[in-house]
Protein backbone atom coordinates (compact mmCIF):
# COMPACT_ATOMS: atom_id res chain seq x y z
CA UNK A 1 0.00 0.00 0.00
CA UNK A 2 0.90 3.59 -0.93
CA UNK A 3 1.60 5.72 2.21
CA UNK A 4 -0.88 8.79 2.36
CA UNK A 5 0.40 11.43 0.61
CA UNK A 6 1.46 14.53 2.78
CA UNK A 7 -0.72 17.49 2.50
CA UNK A 8 1.84 20.56 0.78
CA UNK A 9 3.02 22.16 3.53
CA UNK A 10 0.97 25.88 3.84
CA UNK A 11 3.20 28.48 3.07
CA UNK A 12 4.78 30.50 6.01
CA UNK A 13 3.61 34.15 5.36
CA UNK A 14 4.78 36.69 6.73
CA UNK A 15 2.24 39.06 9.51
CA UNK A 16 0.92 41.48 7.71
CA UNK A 17 2.37 45.29 7.73
CA UNK A 18 0.41 47.66 9.86
CA UNK A 19 1.08 51.30 9.24
CA UNK A 20 2.58 52.43 12.43
CA UNK A 21 0.78 55.40 14.28
CA UNK A 22 1.99 58.77 14.62
CA UNK A 23 4.07 58.98 17.94
CA UNK A 24 1.54 60.52 21.11
CA UNK A 25 2.16 62.51 23.71
CA UNK A 26 2.23 62.05 27.69
CA UNK A 27 -1.52 62.95 27.08
CA UNK A 28 -2.52 60.61 24.48
CA UNK A 29 -2.72 62.61 21.72
CA UNK A 30 -0.99 62.49 18.41
CA UNK A 31 1.48 65.20 17.61
CA UNK A 32 0.00 65.39 14.44
CA UNK A 33 -3.57 65.51 15.75
CA UNK A 34 -2.13 68.68 18.00
CA UNK A 35 -0.10 70.38 15.56
CA UNK A 36 -3.38 70.63 13.08
CA UNK A 37 -5.04 71.91 16.05
CA UNK A 38 -2.66 74.71 16.54
CA UNK A 39 -2.30 75.33 13.15
CA UNK A 40 -6.57 75.75 13.17
CA UNK A 41 -6.78 77.94 15.93
CA UNK A 42 -3.83 80.34 14.36
CA UNK A 43 -6.37 80.53 11.26
CA UNK A 44 -9.21 80.88 13.44
CA UNK A 45 -7.61 83.69 15.44
CA UNK A 46 -6.65 85.24 12.41
CA UNK A 47 -9.55 85.20 10.73
CA UNK A 48 -11.38 86.59 13.58
CA UNK A 49 -9.03 89.37 13.67
CA UNK A 50 -9.25 90.16 10.09
CA UNK A 51 -13.26 90.10 10.43
CA UNK A 52 -12.87 92.87 13.17
CA UNK A 53 -11.01 95.21 11.10
CA UNK A 54 -13.45 94.92 8.52
CA UNK A 55 -15.99 95.74 10.91
CA UNK A 56 -14.34 98.45 12.09
CA UNK A 57 -13.32 99.85 9.35
CA UNK A 58 -17.59 99.54 7.66
CA UNK A 59 -18.38 101.12 11.39
CA UNK A 60 -15.98 104.11 10.40
CA UNK A 61 -17.14 104.26 6.92
CA UNK A 62 -20.81 104.05 8.22
CA UNK A 63 -21.71 107.84 8.74
CA UNK A 64 -21.43 108.06 12.78
CA UNK A 65 -20.50 111.17 13.36
CA UNK A 66 -15.98 111.48 14.48
CA UNK A 67 -16.25 107.37 14.40
CA UNK A 68 -12.60 106.91 13.84
CA UNK A 69 -10.95 104.41 11.70
CA UNK A 70 -8.16 102.34 11.82
CA UNK A 71 -5.81 104.73 9.69
CA UNK A 72 -6.37 107.78 11.97
CA UNK A 73 -6.04 106.12 14.96
CA UNK A 74 -2.75 104.21 13.88
CA UNK A 75 -1.43 107.56 13.01
CA UNK A 76 -2.31 108.47 16.61
CA UNK A 77 -0.62 105.61 17.86
CA UNK A 78 2.47 106.13 16.43
CA UNK A 79 2.20 109.75 17.41
CA UNK A 80 1.85 108.56 21.29
CA UNK A 81 5.00 105.78 21.04
CA UNK A 82 7.53 108.23 19.37
CA UNK A 83 6.90 110.85 22.20
CA UNK A 84 6.69 108.51 24.80
CA UNK A 85 3.31 108.98 26.36
CA UNK A 86 2.27 105.73 25.30
CA UNK A 87 4.67 103.54 27.36
CA UNK A 88 4.79 106.29 30.27
CA UNK A 89 0.53 105.71 30.45
CA UNK A 90 0.82 101.63 30.27
CA UNK A 91 3.90 101.64 32.86
CA UNK A 92 1.84 104.06 35.39
CA UNK A 93 -1.23 101.92 34.37
CA UNK A 94 0.26 98.54 34.67
CA UNK A 95 1.96 99.08 37.53
CA UNK A 96 -1.05 99.74 39.51
CA UNK A 97 -2.83 96.74 38.33
CA UNK A 98 0.44 94.44 39.25
CA UNK A 99 0.13 95.97 42.59
CA UNK A 100 -2.99 95.86 43.93
CA UNK A 101 -3.69 92.64 41.70
CA UNK A 102 -1.02 91.00 43.41
CA UNK A 103 -1.78 91.66 47.04
CA UNK A 104 -5.23 90.82 46.35
CA UNK A 105 -4.61 87.61 45.07
CA UNK A 106 -1.78 86.45 47.54
CA UNK A 107 -4.25 87.34 50.26
CA UNK A 108 -7.46 85.68 48.92
CA UNK A 109 -6.10 82.10 48.51
CA UNK A 110 -5.24 81.43 52.36
CA UNK A 111 -8.47 82.96 53.00
CA UNK A 112 -10.65 80.81 50.63
CA UNK A 113 -8.64 78.18 52.09
CA UNK A 114 -9.24 78.87 55.64
CA UNK A 115 -13.48 79.77 54.85
CA UNK A 116 -13.58 76.43 53.05
CA UNK A 117 -11.40 74.12 55.17
CA UNK A 118 -12.89 75.14 58.43
CA UNK A 119 -16.76 75.69 59.07
CA UNK A 120 -16.21 78.53 61.93
CA UNK A 121 -14.31 80.78 59.63
CA UNK A 122 -16.58 80.49 56.75
CA UNK A 123 -19.69 81.47 59.13
CA UNK A 124 -17.33 84.27 60.54
CA UNK A 125 -16.06 85.66 57.07
CA UNK A 126 -18.84 84.95 54.66
CA UNK A 127 -21.37 87.33 55.46
CA UNK A 128 -19.10 89.81 55.42
CA UNK A 129 -17.15 88.86 52.13
CA UNK A 130 -20.72 88.68 50.48
CA UNK A 131 -21.78 92.28 51.76
CA UNK A 132 -18.67 93.36 49.91
CA UNK A 133 -19.34 91.81 47.18
CA UNK A 134 -22.46 93.58 46.75
CA UNK A 135 -20.91 96.73 46.56
CA UNK A 136 -19.17 98.02 43.32
CA UNK A 137 -15.37 98.85 43.89
CA UNK A 138 -16.08 101.59 42.08
CA UNK A 139 -18.15 102.74 44.74
CA UNK A 140 -15.73 102.99 46.93
CA UNK A 141 -13.19 105.36 44.85
CA UNK A 142 -14.36 108.52 46.38
CA UNK A 143 -14.59 107.08 50.03
CA UNK A 144 -10.99 105.68 49.74
CA UNK A 145 -10.01 109.38 48.13
CA UNK A 146 -11.28 111.33 50.93
CA UNK A 147 -9.27 108.57 53.54
CA UNK A 148 -6.11 107.83 51.88
CA UNK A 149 -5.86 110.35 49.71
CA UNK A 150 -4.91 111.25 45.95
CA UNK A 151 -1.66 109.84 45.30
CA UNK A 152 -1.23 105.63 44.73
CA UNK A 153 -2.48 104.36 48.02
CA UNK A 154 -6.41 104.94 46.93
CA UNK A 155 -6.31 103.52 43.55
CA UNK A 156 -3.93 100.08 44.73
CA UNK A 157 -6.46 99.51 47.04
CA UNK A 158 -9.85 99.46 44.74
CA UNK A 159 -7.32 97.32 42.92
CA UNK A 160 -6.67 95.10 45.17
CA UNK A 161 -10.51 94.91 46.77
CA UNK A 162 -11.00 93.89 42.92
CA UNK A 163 -8.67 91.27 42.69
CA UNK A 164 -9.61 89.68 45.90
CA UNK A 165 -13.21 89.86 46.26
CA UNK A 166 -13.10 87.62 42.58
CA UNK A 167 -10.30 85.59 43.66
CA UNK A 168 -11.63 84.98 47.60
CA UNK A 169 -15.05 83.16 46.39
CA UNK A 170 -13.40 81.12 43.71
CA UNK A 171 -10.89 79.64 45.55
CA UNK A 172 -13.92 79.20 48.41
CA UNK A 173 -15.71 77.45 46.22
CA UNK A 174 -12.75 75.05 44.79
CA UNK A 175 -12.18 73.73 48.60
CA UNK A 176 -15.77 72.66 48.99
CA UNK A 177 -16.30 71.38 45.68
CA UNK A 178 -13.75 68.80 46.33
CA UNK A 179 -15.30 65.20 46.11
CA UNK A 180 -15.84 63.65 49.67
CA UNK A 181 -14.48 60.57 48.33
CA UNK A 182 -11.07 61.68 47.49
CA UNK A 183 -10.86 62.76 51.38
CA UNK A 184 -12.40 59.82 52.64
CA UNK A 185 -10.24 57.57 50.55
CA UNK A 186 -6.86 59.40 51.62
CA UNK A 187 -7.97 59.62 55.29
CA UNK A 188 -8.86 55.90 55.21
CA UNK A 189 -5.19 55.49 53.91
CA UNK A 190 -3.85 56.86 57.21
CA UNK A 191 -3.48 60.16 55.69
CA UNK A 192 -3.64 63.06 58.19
CA UNK A 193 -5.59 66.48 57.64
CA UNK A 194 -2.25 68.45 56.46
CA UNK A 195 -1.85 65.64 54.04
CA UNK A 196 -5.29 65.51 52.87
CA UNK A 197 -5.00 69.68 52.58
CA UNK A 198 -1.92 69.40 50.41
CA UNK A 199 -2.30 66.35 48.22
CA UNK A 200 -6.03 66.12 47.74
CA UNK A 201 -7.50 69.79 48.51
CA UNK A 202 -4.89 72.44 47.01
CA UNK A 203 -4.54 69.94 43.99
CA UNK A 204 -8.35 69.70 43.18
CA UNK A 205 -9.19 73.24 44.30
CA UNK A 206 -6.50 74.92 41.84
CA UNK A 207 -8.59 74.91 38.76
CA UNK A 208 -11.14 76.81 40.59
CA UNK A 209 -7.94 78.83 42.06
CA UNK A 210 -6.55 79.84 38.28
CA UNK A 211 -10.14 81.18 36.87
CA UNK A 212 -10.66 83.48 39.62
CA UNK A 213 -7.44 85.58 39.07
CA UNK A 214 -8.43 85.35 35.53
CA UNK A 215 -11.45 87.02 36.75
CA UNK A 216 -9.74 88.96 39.36
CA UNK A 217 -7.63 90.07 36.40
CA UNK A 218 -10.25 91.31 34.25
CA UNK A 219 -12.07 93.08 37.41
CA UNK A 220 -8.49 95.08 38.30
CA UNK A 221 -8.11 96.47 34.97
CA UNK A 222 -11.73 97.82 35.11
CA UNK A 223 -10.89 99.43 38.16
CA UNK A 224 -7.71 100.82 37.73
CA UNK A 225 -9.09 102.72 34.56
CA UNK A 226 -12.44 103.85 36.67
CA UNK A 227 -9.86 105.08 39.41
CA UNK A 228 -7.73 106.80 36.99
CA UNK A 229 -10.84 108.61 34.93
CA UNK A 230 -11.24 110.15 38.94
CA UNK A 231 -8.19 111.14 40.40
CA UNK A 232 -4.80 110.24 38.59
CA UNK A 233 -1.84 112.41 36.93
CA UNK A 234 -0.75 109.73 34.85
CA UNK A 235 -2.71 106.51 33.43
CA UNK A 236 -4.13 104.82 30.43
CA UNK A 237 -7.51 106.43 32.05
CA UNK A 238 -6.14 110.06 32.91
CA UNK A 239 -5.28 109.56 29.60
CA UNK A 240 -8.57 109.14 27.91
CA UNK A 241 -10.27 111.94 30.46
CA UNK A 242 -8.30 114.16 28.68
CA UNK A 243 -8.92 113.19 25.02
CA UNK A 244 -12.23 113.46 26.18
CA UNK A 245 -11.94 116.97 26.85
CA UNK A 246 -11.03 117.82 23.80
CA UNK A 247 -13.03 115.18 22.15
CA UNK A 248 -10.04 113.46 20.61
CA UNK A 249 -11.73 110.18 19.70
CA UNK A 250 -8.19 108.27 18.15
CA UNK A 251 -6.28 109.13 21.33
CA UNK A 252 -9.18 107.03 23.31
CA UNK A 253 -9.40 104.17 20.68
CA UNK A 254 -5.07 104.23 20.95
CA UNK A 255 -5.91 103.88 25.04
CA UNK A 256 -8.66 101.08 24.85
CA UNK A 257 -6.68 99.14 22.14
CA UNK A 258 -3.58 99.23 24.78
CA UNK A 259 -5.47 98.25 27.98
CA UNK A 260 -7.39 95.09 25.60
CA UNK A 261 -3.83 93.96 24.43
CA UNK A 262 -1.94 94.13 27.52
CA UNK A 263 -5.11 92.51 29.51
CA UNK A 264 -5.11 90.23 26.72
CA UNK A 265 -1.46 88.69 27.11
CA UNK A 266 -1.91 88.99 30.76
CA UNK A 267 -4.70 86.71 30.51
CA UNK A 268 -2.66 84.22 28.07
CA UNK A 269 0.19 84.25 30.46
CA UNK A 270 -2.09 82.85 33.11
CA UNK A 271 -3.88 80.85 30.53
CA UNK A 272 -0.47 79.30 29.69
CA UNK A 273 0.32 78.55 33.37
CA UNK A 274 -2.77 76.77 34.13
CA UNK A 275 -2.38 74.50 31.37
CA UNK A 276 0.86 73.88 32.96
CA UNK A 277 -0.68 73.29 36.52
CA UNK A 278 -3.63 71.20 35.54
CA UNK A 279 -2.05 68.84 32.85
CA UNK A 280 -3.92 65.87 34.59
CA UNK A 281 -7.45 67.73 34.33
CA UNK A 282 -9.58 66.27 31.32
CA UNK A 283 -10.04 68.91 28.71
CA UNK A 284 -12.47 69.88 25.66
Amino acid sequence: MKAPARAPEERRTSPPRTKPSPPKSAHGTSTTARGTGRLTAVLLALASAALGLLSWVALAHSGIDGFPGPVSVGRRAGELIADGTLFEDAGASLKRVLTGYVLGVLLAIPVGFLMGWYPVVRRLIEPWLQFFRMVPPLAIIPLAIVLMGIDETPKIFVIFLASFLSCVVSTFQGVVAVDVTLVNAARVLGARDPQVFLGVVVPASTPFILVGMRIGLGASWATVVAAELIAAQGGLGFRMQQAQLYYDLPTIFVQLIAIGAIGLVMDRLLLVAERRLTHWQERR
